[in-house]
């Protein structure tokens, strides 16, 4: 049976705009046909997500696709980096099973850095004989992003086996090397990585594209980098790529892939580069069996408004039209239990710190962004009222006074098996009372927690420990929970439960005094011990600079 649509067509490749219909059969085009009197919408090829973790929406596949579609987004380039780091290869294929009769079309790549270093516990390592089998396997698109470009540059051999098989059977590899120039930067890419997310200024996007890189312009609920480096979309049309990398569920309520491509129009980008980015450039480069609104291509395309508002009507996935004005036609499902936590509960003595040090180093970190810096503040001052010699709290005094030194603890505890947790201090959250903590910790995914007293932390980290994973905010005797029983990173609900959930932890961690715009998502990225520079393992505070522990 035929099936057509009319409307403005908007051809990228052509680079024009033309009235007319779509015919398609059997979930392929067989006809685009001129002519005048159509109805006043637009159509387009859909929306790629060029690089994200899935996880990271705190929702399973099927979930993030029943959203997703209603945004226009027809595909994503996902690496399923984070539950591999918890359950290995079964959590690949947890990942590919459950996005099987999802619609929209899900393109994983394999894990190329599990763990991502050796000076964390993770749930599982991939060697390159395990990368090697998820390669072969047909479903499997890409090496995921190599976030090890230290081993790269050095000639590590297990890193080196990963990047050479992807590249003997074709299949592009990702990059991940925030802040890397110049010749360091030649050497990373000419060693056949294809493409950054990280980028954070425009100089530094320029200086990785001049050696034949392409550049993921990343706008995630964390990460903000798509104001530094959106003119690069009208430079260099055809190498950039538009992605999320991280996405909360509660922003994905609110839109995708859709929302960049309004603010890169408004912001005064020619449409055709902005949907080369958003649309085309992922499907040519990743080699993806997705439409491009083309003769004989599958019938992957959306309907919108106009191109101003960009609001989407309908999504339509091989012919099936599987979104109509915000509603998903995705049913709901039963999603099957990943997991792996293997931790006792702690008691607040374990969150005790002592040192004899006149200084200690403090993790600053920066709202809207995965790197952090370093600075150094008196002992003195974090011993302040505390009788036991030595013995270090969050700077209470200062905390609470008008100029506020808003310095709190930190914590990661091993999940995978009982350990002493790894204890620092931090800048920049500004609890005045309580505690937060997630098992959303990339990349290993142990309990992270920051608060204002010991007493806190633990019964923070031990509500996750009893729930075997999940956010939750401390404050007295309130306690808010969102559980993540899917390896302690997904929720086994839908995106509008699991967001507004999400939210009021949110909202009661900022009323608890944090002024960061997504206090948990830069929660999780404290233990990131491949982005600079001071960042907090298990095993102990690390300088991702020098790329060894250091003292506290």
């Amino acid at each position: 049976m035929q099936n057509f649509i009319s409307g403005n067509i908007i051809d990228i490749n052509g680079r024009a705009i033309y009235s007319g219909t779509v015919y398609w059969e059997n979930g392929k085009i067989t006809s685009i046909n001129k002519h005048d009197d159509v109805p006043a919408q637009y159509i387009l090829p859909g929306f790629i997500d060029a690089h994200i973790h899935i996880e990271s929406s705190m929702l399973t596949p099927h979930e993030f696709a029943r959203i997703a579609l209603t945004h226009g987004t027809v595909a994503t380039v996902s690496d399923p980096h984070e539950i591999a780091n918890v359950c290995g290869m079964e959590g690949v294929y947890y990942m590919l099973d459950d996005s099987r009769d999802a619609k929209l079309k899900f393109f994983f790549g394999a894990p190329s850095c599990v763990p991502a270093t050796s000076f964390e516990t993770s749930g599982a390592i991939l060697d390159s004989l395990k990368v090697e089998t998820l390669l072969k396997d047909p479903r499997i698109y890409y090496l995921a992003e190599m976030m090890n470009y230290p081993g790269v540059l050095h000639g590590d051999d297990e890193v080196l086996k990963k990047i050479a098989f992807a590249k003997k059977i074709n299949k592009p590899v990702d990059g991940h090397a925030p802040g890397l120039r110049g010749n360091d930067a030649a050497r990373y890419i000419a060693a056949g990585i294809s493409t950054d997310h990280e980028c954070v200024s425009k100089e530094e996007a320029l200086d990785k594209l001049k050696y034949g890189m392409k550049i993921l312009i990343r706008e995630g609920s964390a990460a903000k980098n798509f104001n530094a480096l959106y003119s690069l979309i009208g430079e260099y049309p055809n190498e950039v790529m538009l992605c999320s990398d991280d996405k909360h569920p509660d922003d994905l309520i609110h839109g995708h892939i859709d929302e960049l491509v309004a603010r890169a129009i408004r912001n005064g980008l020619n449409i055709f580069d902005v949907l080369t980015a958003a649309c085309i450039n992922p499907v040519n480069h990743y080699k993806l069996p997705v439409g491009l609104l083309r003769e004989n291509d599958p019938a992957d395309f959306i309907v919108v408004d106009n191109p101003e508002s960009w609001k989407v009507k309908q999504t339509y996935i091989n012919g099936e039209k599987v979104s109509e004005n915000g509603a998903s036609f995705l049913p709901h499902k039963k999603h099957s239990i990943i997991n792996h936590f293997h931790v006792t509960e702690k008691q607040e003595s374990d969150f005790v710190l002592r040192t004899e040090s006149k200084t200690v180093r403090v993790i600053e970190a920066l709202d809207g962004q995965l790197i952090t810096n370093e600075i150094q503040v008196s002992s003195k001052v974090l011993s302040t009222g505390i009788e036991e010699k030595g013995e270090l709290q969050a700077d209470l005094s200062l905390l609470n006074s008008s100029i506020g030194n808003d310095i709190l603890k930190i914590a990661v505890v091993n999940r995978y098996a009982d350990a002493k947790p790894a204890i620092a201090f931090i800048k920049n959250f500004g609890l005045k009372s309580g505690a937060i903590a997630s098992t959303v910790a990339h990349d290993s995914h142990n309990i992270i927690a920051v608060g204002v007293t010991d007493e806190d932390i633990c019964r923070a980290v031990n509500m996750l420990i009893l729930h075997k994973g999940g956010l939750c905010v401390i404050d007295g005797v309130e306690e808010m929970l969102l559980p993540l029983p899917v390896a302690g990173l997904m929720s086994d609900r839908d995106c509008i439960t699991t967001g507004t959930a999400y939210s009021g932890l949110d909202k009661k961690a900022k009323e608890l005094g944090c002024n960061l715009k997504a206090p948990f998502m830069t929660l999780s990225f404290m233990a990131l011990l491949v982005i600079p520079t001071l960042k907090l393992s298990d095993k102990g505070l690390f300088d991702v600079n020098k790329f060894q522990f250091a003292g506290l």
